[in-house]
């Protein structure tokens, strides 16, 4: 029998010669990816030996820069702790520092074929690398970190296969929002992505899709490697790596296909994802307070320079705070390079450091009572960025920069071409 992409991951990482659906597998794991948010007193433990260094990764990317004294304190003990058992990846508030998964990306930490874990639910961003990327919980962290090895188990996989080119305005975020409303949530299930339209898909629409795939609660989202994916991985990190390509026999519970052509903007409602998602035209006109861009799934170069196309020579609205965070520092410094972060603050946009800040509602944008956001980030449930009375709705950064223009949510082709 044929296997899925991750399930010759998992087989390889096992040792086993095969693996299927509703098996328990103990796999090596090749990447552990700590937080600032590990250090915090309520969930670390006093660790006396550490695996293997070289496979450990220490980014701060929740509480940063630390916006009160426990985070503060919570970033010393992990200084300490990176000293101590000798972790050279490690990225402290700098020059290379930013949300863990898209640091990950910059580096290449996430290798084709490999297992990564991480303490962070949207860890599954770096399946976009063919990598059995997810997030598990602070006794798995200790475990892996100590001994190097973790389990899972498996479940079915679904498969998508893309065909066509998004049209000018629509990107990866409008997908996501196409499967979540339209196929619902992947409870105990995994994805993968393949098809024809991974030769037009950049790697960073493919993270946006495999960072929002936590949103559809899949276990694991994998993207079939092709040769945009290992050139991108092998010009960042020299270490050997091994790609899994699926079967052509593999066994999928379904296979989808859809038609990246035929997708057009839009908008989930608040408090969910699932089923919740309209075109831009149903809730056209609603006032907002604040737009958001950033987070792993929403912050990368591609992101910033499409919002900084859609208010060129345009101002923000009276009244509305546009915030934009870029996913790392290197994103920043590639965005103030093109020019895109003048183009933003010049329209009256706040680019903050690289973080998660606003996204989960911990700093740098959290929502008061009864306020209203549009937001490029990873979730829309209520309380997440702030206040349970604040309504949150989702959408592409594209139309979320051209709402911040108008005011109240608006299709992107309003502002599609932006002035000079």
């Amino acid at each position: 029998m044929g296997m899925t992409a991750l399930e010759k991951i998992f087989a390889r990482a096992s040792g086993a010669k095969s693996v299927a659906p509703g098996d328990l597998v103990v796999v090596n794991v090749d990447t552990v990816v700590m937080l600032d948010s590990s250090f915090f007193p309520s969930v670390r433990r006093e660790v006396v030996k550490v695996h293997d260094p070289r496979k450990v990764a220490v980014i701060y990317d929740h509480f940063v820069p630390a916006p009160d004294e426990k985070a503060a304190a919570a970033q010393a003990y992990g200084r300490a702790f990176a000293r101590r058992f000798g972790i050279e990846r490690f990225h402290d508030v700098g020059p290379d520092q930013g949300i863990s998964h898209a640091v990950v990306a910059d580096h290449g930490y996430a290798l084709p074929g490999s297992v990564l874990v991480c303490s962070d639910s949207h860890t599954c961003a770096s399946g976009a690398f063919n990598c059995a990327a997810r997030g598990i919980g602070a006794p798995d962290m200790i475990y892996a970190l100590t001994t190097g090895q973790t389990w899972f188990q498996l479940g079915g996989t679904v498969r998508y296969d893309l065909s066509g080119r998004l049209r000018a305005g629509v990107s990866a975020k409008d997908v996501f929002l196409h499967l979540a409303g339209t196929y619902g949530d992947h409870a105990n299930c995994n994805i993968e992505f393949g098809g024809p339209a991974l030769a037009d898909l950049g790697i960073g629409a493919r993270r946006t899709l495999a960072a929002m795939g936590a949103e559809l609660s899949a276990e694991f989202v994998t993207f079939e490697p092709d040769q945009a994916l290992i050139d991108y991985v092998k010009a960042r990190n020299p270490a050997p790596f091994e790609p899994q390509y699926p079967d052509a026999e593999a066994r999928y519970l379904d296979r989808r296909r859809v038609d990246l052509g035929a997708i057009e903007p839009l908008v989930a409602r608040p408090d969910s994802v699932i089923r919740n998602s309209v075109a831009v035209g149903a809730v056209a006109g609603q006032r907002i307070d604040q737009a958001f861009i950033g987070s792993c799934a929403n912050g990368s170069l591609d992101d910033l320079a499409e919002a900084a196309r859609i208010v060129a020579g345009r101002k923000v609205a009276r009244g509305v705070r546009f915030l934009v965070t870029p996913g790392s520092q290197r994103v920043y410094a590639a965005a103030l390079k093109a020019g895109h972060v003048q183009t933003l603050t010049e329209a009256g946009a706040v680019v903050t450091a690289a973080t998660c800040g606003a996204c989960f509602g911990g700093h740098m944008g959290v929502l008061g009572p009864n306020e209203v956001c549009i937001t490029a980030s990873t979730r829309n449930f209520k309380g997440r960025m702030g206040a349970a009375s604040a309504r949150i709705f989702m959408a592409s950064p594209a139309t979320v920069a051209a709402s911040a223009i108008a005011g109240s949510i608006v299709h992107p082709g309003e502002f599609a071409g932006g002035r000079a």
